[in-house]
């Protein structure tokens, strides 16, 4: 009978075995979906960015937006 018997759990330090494994776990997700975000939103905006305000030209469209009636104090 003795030798179909379940062994113990090890109960002691299993917490603290856990939450090192899943805490290196969140690290890694959390280092691995910045570098997506970085790579995948922030340089793509960032290069938009640049580029509108390369090409963009003040007063240009200043005076579009006069001659279209926007502005009341300009004619």
């Amino acid at each position: 009978m003795a030798s179909s018997a379940l062994a113990k759990p090890q109960v002691r330090g299993l917490l603290a075995k856990r939450l090192q494994f899943h805490i290196v776990g969140a690290f890694i997700v959390s280092l691995s979906v910045a570098a997506f975000y970085k790579s995948a939103v922030a340089e793509p905006r960032k290069k938009a960015y640049a580029d509108f305000h390369r090409k963009y030209d003040s007063m240009k469209d200043f005076e579009e937006m006069r001659k279209a009636g926007i502005f009341q104090s300009t004619k």
